[in-house]
């Protein structure tokens, strides 16, 4: 148990686990978005080629930083409307139900479009002990 009551977040579990609603909600981390989000850690990795699911929403507007997964991210729409943009290509717009899978490595990052909250799940694997590498803000304009 962590000092707030809630269970622990289960690390690559080896057998169902039910992690409840609301359980491990936290704000995101400093340095990654340009505005407030706040992120549940459903599953963390224990080892290299584990998977990180994290469900996050993002308050209107608010964006992460460019970065990166070393074995690819899939990022499933939950609720709102987002955006996604890979470097050199086009920022599109993505909803509620939509799927985008970024490639190994792909310089991209995603957010709340300027009206609408934003909340998805992200699924990354863990290689050489990380499942992201953050960059510098998203120069807008």
């Amino acid at each position: 148990m962590r000092d707030d009551g809630a269970d622990e977040i289960p690390r690559a579990p080896k057998t169902m686990t039910i992690i409840r609603a609301g359980s491990a909600i936290a704000s995101g981390p400093a340095g990654v978005a340009s505005g407030p989000f706040w992120a549940e850690t459903l599953i963390a990795s224990a080892g290299d080629g584990d998977p990180t699911v994290v469900r996050a929403t993002f308050e209107p507007g608010a964006i992460t930083h460019w970065h990166s997964h070393p074995l690819g991210q899939v990022l499933y729409v939950l609720t709102g409307v987002g955006r996604v943009q890979r470097a050199g290509g086009p920022v599109e717009e993505i909803r509620s139900g939509d799927c985008v899978w970024f490639a190994p490595g792909e310089r991209h990052w995603h957010g709340a479009s300027p009206d609408s909250l934003f909340g998805y799940v992200s699924i990354q694997a863990v290689h050489e002990g990380t499942a992201v590498h953050w960059m510098e803000p998203v120069a807008m304009g």
